[in-house]
C-alpha cells in the first residue's frame, strides 16, 4: 500500500509539473498578435533564457528591444518570436559612413539571422524630439547607409529599416482629420517618408494616452483613454466616430503622412502603454487603469480592428514594456509601465499569467532555494521506478 500510495503521489506531482512546463506551449497555438518592448535599463531582470521561457508561456512572439543583445538574440535562437533590433542615438553618427553600416550588419544580424527572426531595425529612437539638430541630421543619411548594408548583403527582403518617433513630432492631433507634422521638423519627414515609400517600411510613432490624461484630467475623458464605454468624439470634417484616443492619434498621423504626398506607408505603433505608479503629479498612473488601458488594448488587438480612418488594415502595436525597470531615470512612472516584476510576478492581471521556468520556493522575504523543473522531474521518475 505504501508503494503503491507513493507512486499515486509521484505521478500526481509528475502531472503537475508537465502542466506547468508544457501547457501554455501546447494548448495555446496561436498568438496574441500583440508586440512587447523589452527594456533592460534595470540590475535585477532575469536572464535572457527566462525570458524567453516568460513570453512563450504567454504566447507573445513579437518583440522589440532597444539594441542588438546579442545574449537575448542568442537566448531566443530556434524560437518563433520577431524581433525588432535597434540602433542607439549614439551610434546613428557612425552609421553614416556605408562601411560602418556594412560591418554593424554583419556583427549584430547575420549571426543571428538564421537562428532567430529579425525582422526589422529602429534606426534612432525620438531624434525629432530631442533638441540636437545635428542628431536629426544624421537619422535619414545612418538609414540609408543601413538599408544599403542589408540589400547588399542580400537581407532587403526579410528585414525592414525604419525609425521611431515620438507623438510629439505632431503639431495638430484633434481631430484626426487635422492632423499635421510640426513645420520646424517638415524638413526632416518629408525625406523619410520618401525612403519610407521607396523601401516599403512602416512609419513607427510612440503613442501614450496616458501623457493627454496626466496633463489635463479635467478635459480629457478617463474611459476615452481606457477603451471604456463612452461617448466618444465624432470627426467634424470625415464623420468618422471615435470610441478612444489611440486610434484618433493615430489616423491622426496617416493625416499628417498624407498632407505630404503619401498614402502607401502603414503607420505602427511602436510603444504605448500606461504606468502603474507615478508621482503625485502624474494623475491617473494607477495599477487599475494600467490593467484596463492594456487590457482592453489586447481586445482590440485580437479582434484585428482597425482604425475609423483605416478599417481594413489591424492596428500593429507593441506595448511598453514588459518589466518594470528599476535604472530608468525620470518621473516614478518612467519606472512603473512593467506587465511584469523581475520574478515573473505579473503587476496587474490582464490575462497574462506567465511562469519563468526557474520556481522559487521563498517563506517571507528570505529565498530558501531555486527548484529546477527537469531536476524534480528526474526526482519522481527514481520515485516511480523504486516504487
Amino acid at each position: 500500500m505504501a508503494a503503491h500510495a507513493q507512486t499515486e503521489l509521484s505521478l500526481v506531482l509528475l502531472s503537475i509539473l508537465l502542466s506547468l512546463s508544457f501547457s501554455d506551449s501546447i494548448l495555446q497555438i496561436e498568438s496574441l498578435g500583440v508586440g512587447i518592448n523589452y527594456g533592460q535599463i534595470a540590475n535585477n531582470l532575469p536572464s535572457p533564457t527566462r525570458v524567453a521561457a516568460l513570453l512563450q508561456s504567454i504566447n507573445i512572439n513579437r518583440v522589440k528591444l532597444y539594441d542588438a543583445d546579442p545574449n537575448v538574440l542568442q537566448a531566443f535562437s530556434n524560437s518563433n518570436v520577431e524581433f525588432i533590433i535597434g540602433l542607439r542615438n549614439e551610434d546613428l553618427l557612425n552609421m553614416r559612413d556605408q562601411s560602418k553600416a556594412t560591418e554593424w550588419i554583419q556583427q549584430h544580424v547575420q549571426p543571428y539571422i538564421t537562428q532567430t527572426d529579425i525582422t526589422c531595425i529602429t534606426v534612432g529612437n525620438e531624434v525629432l524630439t530631442g533638441n540636437d539638430t545635428v542628431l536629426m541630421s544624421y537619422v535619414l543619411p545612418a538609414m540609408q547607409c543601413v538599408y544599403s548594408a542589408i540589400r547588399n548583403l542580400g537581407l532587403n527582403k526579410k528585414v525592414m529599416v525604419t525609425t521611431a518617433h515620438s507623438f510629439g513630432i505632431l503639431s495638430n492631433s484633434f481631430p484626426p482629420s487635422s492632423g499635421s507634422f510640426r513645420s520646424d521638423l517638415a524638413e526632416y519627414i518629408e525625406l523619410m517618408l520618401n525612403f519610407h515609400s521607396m523601401v516599403n517600411s512602416p512609419f513607427l510613432i510612440n503613442a501614450y494616452p496616458f501623457f493627454a490624461y496626466k496633463d489635463n484630467p479635467g478635459e480629457v475623458s478617463l474611459p476615452y483613454v481606457l477603451f471604456e464605454s463612452n461617448p466618444g468624439m465624432t470627426d467634424p470634417l470625415t464623420t468618422l466616430h471615435y470610441d478612444n484616443m489611440l486610434y484618433a492619434q493615430i489616423d491622426a498621423v496617416y493625416t499628417a503622412i498624407k498632407a505630404m504626398g503619401h498614402t502607401d506607408i502603414e503607420v505602427r505603433i511602436s510603444e504605448t502603454g500606461w504606468p502603474s505608479k507615478g508621482d503625485p503629479d502624474e494623475v491617473g498612473a494607477t495599477p487599475e487603469n494600467a490593467r484596463a488601458y492594456n487590457g482592453n488594448l489586447l481586445q482590440r488587438i485580437e479582434r484585428r480592428e482597425g482604425t475609423p480612418a483605416n478599417p481594413s488594415v489591424p492596428i500593429n502595436v507593441f506595448v511598453f514594456a514588459l518589466f518594470n525597470e528599476n535604472l530608468k531615470p525620470g518621473p516614478t512612472s518612467e519606472r512603473n509601465y512593467g506587465l511584469y516584476y523581475p520574478d515573473g510576478t505579473p503587476v496587474y492581471s490582464i490575462g497574462l499569467q506567465g511562469y519563468l521556468p526557474e520556481m522559487t520556493v521563498s517563506y517571507g522575504h528570505r529565498r530558501l532555494m531555486d527548484v529546477n523543473v527537469l531536476a524534480l522531474l528526474s526526482i519522481i521518475t527514481v520515485l516511480i521506478i523504486c516504487a
